[in-house]
């Protein structure tokens, strides 16, 4: 190894030792320079380069986008599909080859100029600090005067261990100088053959992943030669194709037959009609929008845009008619007639709106022909049809389950096959006569009118709980005896579910229509169907002696308590209206909820109140011709109603809650609303209230009974269901469109009667309704249901009022729980 700096030259400190460590010193300062410099590059470089791997991942990712954009086309997509692999694999030997640079240049040239150069500087430290020291100590040798001994002595000791101390700081200085100047070529040598080793092993692995790709690129080259001929071959049909179809319009535009293009029934993709209409909005302001209409799967939709999920119109086309429209405006309007709504539409043409008109008939005659659409096919997939007939009490216990309506219906007996053909599971019903009916029945129950039947689907539409529990009072079996009674009599044959639809329809007309199979009653007692006077003045006398003689007592001594009443329930109505109104509308949502009771502070008042209360309600009762129910029972107008007038059968079953016997004065020609002169001119609605059954009331209305009709006092059945304090009838009511504003013969209207009855759920529905009825004349929303929060609530009670009659009984139980 050459010696850079002489071990000899060291000793004697010669001129020539002083230029070699100068020389030296220079040498080293500028290698560190260009080892810094170095390093910096190395690390920009490093930077650099992944910051390209990172662009060029992106851009790999851009093409596996692409890749999977292209999923239809196979070529496409495996082609970019493994160019991206082979662009990730490259990317990887970036990454590596910067790893192994990183390790080779950066690390370890920083390590050698961190720790060896900085060995070096320690050394010429010290070598520098003994060398000025050692000149000291010489010139003070010379400067001594020789008369004086002791100055020379110490002189003299000073300077040998200061040369000592220079010869072995300068050996090891040129030592360190010697080992660093023959350690810089390794270190440099080698991290430079590491950094090219990496260049080799990256090109090589390059190198041999392309070679694998090159194959495959070379077939792709062969098909992108073969997509050229075919492209250009595609291009001039398509050219072709463009010709033929712009003659094509340029012929229709002169053509007189414009339906063509659009109407077309034997379409292999199952679409009868398409094509834009205007149709107009259910809104207020009756608004006009065109549409994309097309009729497929014997359904009418349409879209706003292709790419929204079309709105269905009519759920099933063998359920609608459809109809011209001459008495508007516009002109080719058309109607399509569902069993719950009706579709105005506007078609460009004449000749469109016959097209239409002819396609939505067709596709309804298509629909019947078939045995079953898709989607009913489904649903009976998804839900087994009940075939068996459970009791009566198990039919209770699954109402209180959370079943749909059709489950529940179905589990009545006789309502697992069509009241009229016995089809097997029927998925429609008639809620006015309580049975249940195939697609094609229901199709021509609709066709009588709602007067006779009102039909709905049983898993299409919206179910009310009232209604529920009316399906599941009546039933199939139960209006079978009824409307045929007759039928083995007469001689004529039921249809069954594989007859012809005429057959069905005449005798469905002769069932219900002209009820021909009906057990008639006998005429002799057909005179009472008037109404006239049928109790002697001797008999009604009778009525109102024994247990009636108390409750007439107690008149008299009603006016004593009237006063007291009206003092003790002014404190309890001026609560009514606030907090405790609110109280009893939220304190349905907690089960445990019970009457909340005044504060402390006022329980002397709320006793009174109640106390009096008592007596108000025995006072009002009285004075509304309430009679015991025993004295009615034994009344003489109600005895046996099979053989009474079917308006006197309707009135005394309404108050028995007894929804057969209605049924069967309703088939025997009864009138709902028919009205007792005898009892006040009441009518079947009325005597429902008062036998308080929300079924009862249901079933009256559900067959046209007129919510608004009053007694001789002026009281309809609003009042009466306030008085008797039945919050579910009260709730029914409004919802059927009650009079709330009607006052009877004393001015009183059904809140005022509310609000002296310290009733807070009443008040509460009349007072959201007459809000709601306000808010709606004000926004002009005439003939909307109202504010959402209103329906919920409306819905929250009919609810209760079905299902936990219990929770609305709480001032009855209030009162028991006191006396």
């Amino acid at each position: 190894m050459k010696v850079t700096v002489d071990f000899e030259e060291c000793l004697k400190d010669s001129p020539r030792f002083r230029a070699a460590l100068e020389e030296v010193e220079g040498d080293v300062t500028e290698l560190e320079l260009k080892l810094d410099k170095l390093v910096k590059l190395c690390i920009a470089m490093i930077d650099t380069g992944k910051a390209f791997c990172t662009a060029n991942k992106q851009f790999m990712n851009g093409i596996r986008d692409l890749a999977q954009y292209s999923c239809k086309d196979a070529l496409v997509e495996t082609s970019l599909t493994k160019f991206s692999d082979t662009l990730q694999e490259m990317i990887n030997y970036h990454n590596i080859l910067f790893d192994q640079t990183q390790r080779s240049i950066k690390a370890q040239l920083q390590t050698f100029v961190k720790e060896d150069i900085r060995k070096f500087k320690d050394a010429k430290k010290q070598f520098e600090k003994v060398s000025e020291e050692k000149e000291n100590a010489l010139v003070k040798n010379a400067q001594v005067q020789r008369n004086k001994q002791h100055e020379v002595e110490e002189a003299t000791n000073i300077l040998t261990a200061t040369r000592k101390c220079f010869r072995h700081i300068a050996l090891d200085y040129v030592l360190q100088i010697n080992v660093l100047q023959s350690k810089r070529r390794a270190e440099i040598l080698k991290s430079m053959l590491s950094f090219m080793y990496a260049h080799l092993a990256f090109f090589h692995q390059g190198y041999d992943l392309f070679s694998e790709l090159e194959p495959y690129m070379k077939d792709l080259g062969a098909q992108l030669d073969q997509l050229a001929v075919d492209a250009a071959k595609e291009k001039r049909d398509m050219e072709q194709k463009h010709s033929t179809i712009q003659q094509k319009a340029a012929l229709q535009d002169y053509s007189s037959d414009d339906t063509k293009l659009e109407y077309n029934v034997d379409a292999a993709n199952g679409i009868v009609m398409e094509g834009y209409l205007f149709k107009r909005a259910s809104n207020a302001f009756k608004t006009w929008n065109r549409r994309w209409f097309s009729i497929q799967n014997n359904q009418l939709v349409y879209q706003k845009k292709f790419k929204d999920n079309p709105t269905v119109v009519v759920e099933d086309l063998r359920l609608c008619t459809v109809k011209h429209c001459e008495d508007i405006e516009r002109r080719f309007c058309f109607e399509v007639v569902s069993p719950t709504k009706s579709c105005m539409l506007q078609a460009d043409s004449e000749k469109l709106r016959q097209a239409w008109i002819k396609a939505v008939q067709t596709s309804i005659a298509t629909a019947y022909r078939e045995k079953g659409d898709e989607s009913e096919k489904q649903e009976k997939k998804s839900s087994p049809s009940t075939g068996s007939l459970e009791s009566g009490s198990e039919t209770k216990e699954k109402l209180l389950k959370g079943e749909s309506a059709l489950q529940r219906v179905q589990c009545i007996p006789g309502n697992a096959a069509c009241c009229d053909c016995g089809l097997a599971d029927p998925r429609w019903a008639s809620i006015n006569l309580g049975i249940t009916l195939c697609i094609e029945c229901s199709g021509i129950h609709r066709s009588l009118g709602v007067h006779f039947s009102k039909v709905r689907s049983l898993t299409l539409d919206s179910w009310e709980p009232e209604l529920l529990k009316l399906m599941c009072e009546l039933g199939n079996d139960v209006i079978n005896r009824i409307y045929e009674a007759k039928l083995e009599k007469v001689g004529v044959k039921k249809p069954q579910p594989g007859s012809q639809r005429q057959e069905k329809e005449a005798y469905i007309r002769a069932k219900y229509v002209e009820r021909k199979f009906v057990e008639r009653q006998p005429v002799s007692v057909s005179l009472l169907e008037s109404g006239t006077k049928v109790l002697p003045q001797s008999q009604e006398e009778k009525r109102h002696s024994g247990p009636e003689k108390s409750l007439l007592a107690g008149e008299q001594g009603a006016a004593s308590l009237k006063a007291v009443a009206v003092s003790s329930d002014e404190a309890r109505r001026e609560s009514l209206f606030c907090p405790d109104e609110l109280d009893s509308l939220f304190s349905y949502f907690d089960t445990s909820s019970k009457l909340r009771s005044i504060r402390s502070s006022d329980s002397g008042i709320q006793q009174s109140a109640d106390d009096s209360r008592e007596h108000l309600v025995s006072t009002i009762s009285a004075n509304s011709l309430y009679e015991p129910e025993g004295d009615k029972q034994e009344s003489s107008v109600f005895c046996d109603s099979k053989q009474s007038s079917p308006g006197l059968q309707l009135y005394r079953a309404a108050f028995e809650k007894n929804l057969p016997d209605m049924a069967e004065a309703l088939a025997h020609g009864a009138e709902v609303n028919w009205v007792n002169v005898e009892e006040n001119k009441a009518t079947p609605l009325i005597q429902a209230v008062r036998g308080g059954s929300l079924v009862t009331c249901e079933f009256l209305l559900q067959n046209g009974a007129n919510v608004n009709i009053r007694d001789m006092k002026g009281r309809g059945p609003l009042h009466h269901a306030t008085v008797l304090g039945h919050t579910g009838q009260v709730c029914l009511f409004l919802k059927r469109g009650a009079n709330q504003h009607a006052t009877d013969e004393d001015g009183k209207d059904p809140l005022s009667i509310a609000v002296e009855a310290a009733n807070a759920d009443i008040v509460t529905l009349l007072r959201l309704a007459r809000m709601n009825e306000e808010m709606r004349e004000s926004e002009g929303l005439y003939g909307q249901p109202g504010d959402e929060i209103y329906q919920d609530i409306f819905r929250d009670f009919s609810q209760m009022a079905s299902n936990n009659p219990e929770k609305l009984n709480r001032f009855q139980q209030s009162d028991s729980q006191k006396s």
